[in-house]
């Protein structure tokens, strides 16, 4: 099973790539979601540890590649902005996990399923019963489009 799920996530997508972040890119971004836009200065003083400012720097242009930030230059220095929310972030990250577990084989999606309700359940019985919820709706709105 570890090496089914290694396997699984070493076969990234470039769009898998665009939502899966680092340590240090995370740290990066959960400051610019908090502060909004910040330069690469500014950045290095709200780090929790010393890191240098070439580091930070390239840090920045590689979310900016992967199409996470955006950037402009008002003077001498970039100045980087989140290009799409920390929720945004999450549900593209949930989706693509979920989308790449689809386009697999089917047991993969069994697994996705049973491992996804074994969480659920171990955490939170009344979000069961939402998701029971949510899958009824589901199902009637199917039902009413008809045959794809």
């Amino acid at each position: 099973m570890i090496r089914f799920l290694k396997n699984r996530f070493a076969r990234r997508s470039d769009s898998d790539a665009n939502v899966s972040l680092g340590r240090l890119e995370f740290a990066l971004m959960e400051i610019l979601w908090a502060r909004g836009e910040c330069n690469v200065r500014e950045v290095v003083r709200e780090l929790d540890r010393p890191l240098a400012y070439t580091t930070v720097m390239t840090t920045l242009d590689r979310l900016y590649k992967k199409g996470l930030l955006d950037r402009r230059m008002p003077e001498r220095a970039f100045v980087y902005a989140a290009r799409m929310s920390r929720e945004e972030w999450e549900i593209q990250r949930a989706e693509n996990v979920v989308a790449n577990f689809f386009a697999g084989p089917h047991p993969s999606r069994e697994l996705l399923v049973s491992s996804f309700l074994h969480a659920v359940g171990g955490h939170d019985a009344a979000l069961l019963d939402e998701l029971e919820k949510k899958i009824r709706t589901k199902r009637k709105e199917l039902f009413r489009r008809g045959p794809s």
